[in-house]
């Protein structure tokens, strides 16, 4: 049977890959951007897989990306890659400016083909300090967050309960955790799942 990263390996050595919307080959779950290294990978070392920073430029299907350590990354994305920006989207949603977390294979190149890419993906935890209109004001460290609702995309969930759109039963002074985009050079992030407790 062959894995997703022999199917990955494949189309990129094949010379056959193109630019396409997001599929099913990658993860699309935004909770699998923060998931673990492969389990072969000793704790504290390099994912070889993995790379994150912010998008330099875009040349045909491939990223260059500047990591948080002053690295560069190729990243390459082909037939099969998922794409997360608030929700699955097709490749022209990436821009320069944009921060990103991308898990695939590593070519023999250095190239990284990308399995699934997430774009301005934050999960910031706080207390609402205030609530206008679409808005939660969030305190994040002494810091404020200003995190827009979305119609049609944002969602919380209470406790254990399912996902809703109803973030009316949301209160100040309540503590919360917050996966969204972020909207770059700003303190701004648009909400895709609010966590509470309560």
């Amino acid at each position: 049977m062959t894995t997703r990263r022999q199917m990955l390996k494949s189309a990129v050595l094949g010379g056959g890959a193109t630019v396409v919307a997001a599929t099913a080959l990658g993860s699309l779950g935004p909770e699998a951007a923060f998931g673990q290294a492969a389990p072969d990978i000793e704790p504290g070392a390099v994912d070889p897989n993995f790379a994150e920073g912010r998008i330099r430029s875009i040349k045909d299907n491939t990223l260059l990306v500047l990591g948080s350590n002053m690295v560069f990354h190729s990243i390459r994305v082909v037939d099969g890659t998922s794409l997360w920006k608030l929700g699955p989207v097709s490749f022209d949603q990436a821009k320069p400016g944009d921060g990103l977390y991308a898990r695939g294979v590593r070519m023999p190149d250095g190239v990284l083909a990308a399995e699934s890419v997430w774009l301005n993906i934050v999960n910031i935890k706080g207390h609402i300090r205030n609530i206008t209109g679409d808005k939660l004001h969030l305190d994040h460290g002494g810091k404020e967050i200003l995190c827009h609702r979305i119609p049609g995309k944002s969602v919380a969930i209470y406790s254990d309960s399912p996902p809703s759109a109803d973030l009316s039963p949301l209160r100040v002074g309540q503590h919360v955790q917050i996966l969204g985009a972020w909207r770059p050079d700003t303190n701004e992030v648009d909400i895709a799942t609010v966590f509470s407790a309560h």
